[in-house]
């Protein structure tokens, strides 16, 4: 199992410019601690979240690391033409020297991103996987023509390529359809911090009903701070916890009244998802060390992990090194 970081670039302080250098000095220590992987989220009209332009402050990163490699997670494809996707992804791993893990999702529970970019959230998923599709023959083809229901192009062929045979591609969706898609084109799976084992475990048993050997490549993100005691821990990360928690419970509220029909959409599963704060702290990797070690072990027994992205959760930047240290120094050596 590798170790990763997963990057939001939280602006905790109100102050754009020290949440983006601060997350760029934590990917940097993350690298001296021989993280294998940094993850970058994509956030939209969000004062807490300021990673809009994921892409932009992945080329950054890419040019201040050397080893560790640079993930999306994920790109919200509905909200990009996929041409100009291809050309950023080829372009961004030539940069990073073909450390590039290509990311994808559909974006939610976050309404006012389908209301500005003018996709609704009912063909949000539809759109994704046919995007996936074109940028995967844009990428390593030539001439390339593509008839879609959303996209098109004709004998198109995009520079540069990337500099890997192949970027590594992943799925951010527990949906059916899209499962079984990652597993028939063999691309791997994410699962974000909120979603609970049970869920997860649904995931991959599906995915591996159709394909076999193709999601041992499973990155789960969880939320990540380690202390000397239990209470410490708790007691660090629950301000972060808290805000999460009422973020996304007022995203999921603004989903179901904006949908009259309920569109599919169901009241939340504790066993499935959940934002209550004592859920996302049960489902966390918060605690002293040997609850971090028995919790990532719990994981791993059940998910046979590919990469474990975590994602601290201090407020306070020189907190979060101290206890991405402390992961190294304790932990990562008995999982």
């Amino acid at each position: 199992m590798k170790i990763g970081l997963f990057c939001n670039y939280e602006n905790h302080h109100k102050n754009p410019r020290r949440a983006i250098f601060e997350q760029v000095a934590l990917v940097r220590q993350a690298e001296s601690l021989n993280f294998a992987e940094a993850w970058v989220s994509e956030h939209h009209f969000s004062e807490v979240n300021l990673s809009s332009s994921m892409l932009v402050l992945m080329a950054h990163l890419a040019g201040v690391t050397s080893t560790i490699k640079l993930g999306t997670a994920a790109v919200l494809l509905p909200f990009h033409n996929p041409i100009r996707v291809a050309e950023d992804i080829a372009t961004l791993d030539n940069l990073c020297n073909g450390r590039l893990l290509f990311g994808v999702a559909k974006g939610g529970p976050f309404p006012q991103q389908n209301q500005h970019f003018a996709i609704s959230m009912g063909e949000s998923r539809a759109r994704m996987l046919e995007a996936v599709a074109l940028i995967q023959k844009l990428l390593y083809e030539n001439e390339v023509s593509f008839q879609g229901q959303y996209y098109h192009c004709d004998r198109l062929t995009v520079h540069p390529k990337p500099l890997q045979q192949q970027i590594p591609v992943y799925i951010a969706s527990g949906d059916d359809t899209s499962i079984e898609f990652a597993a028939k084109n063999a691309f791997s799976l994410m699962g974000g911090p909120p979603f609970a084992l049970e869920r997860l475990k649904k995931t991959v048993s599906q995915y591996r009903d159709i394909n076999p050997s193709g999601a041992d490549n499973f990155v789960l993100a969880r939320f990540f701070f380690v202390a000397k005691t239990n209470e410490a821990a708790i007691s660090e990360a629950m301000p972060f916890i808290r805000q999460f928690s009422q973020k996304m419970k007022a995203n999921s509220a603004l989903v179901m009244q904006n949908s009259s029909t309920n569109n599919g959409h169901k009241p939340f599963d504790r066993t499935n998802i959940c934002f209550d704060e004592d859920y996302l702290i049960e489902n966390s990797i918060i605690g002293d060390a040997i609850t971090c070690r028995d919790k990532i072990k719990k994981f791993q027994d059940e998910l046979n992990l590919g990469t474990l992205a975590l994602k601290p959760t201090s407020f306070d930047m020189q907190k979060n090194i101290e206890s991405l240290q402390c992961y190294n120094q304790e932990v990562r050596n008995y999982v």
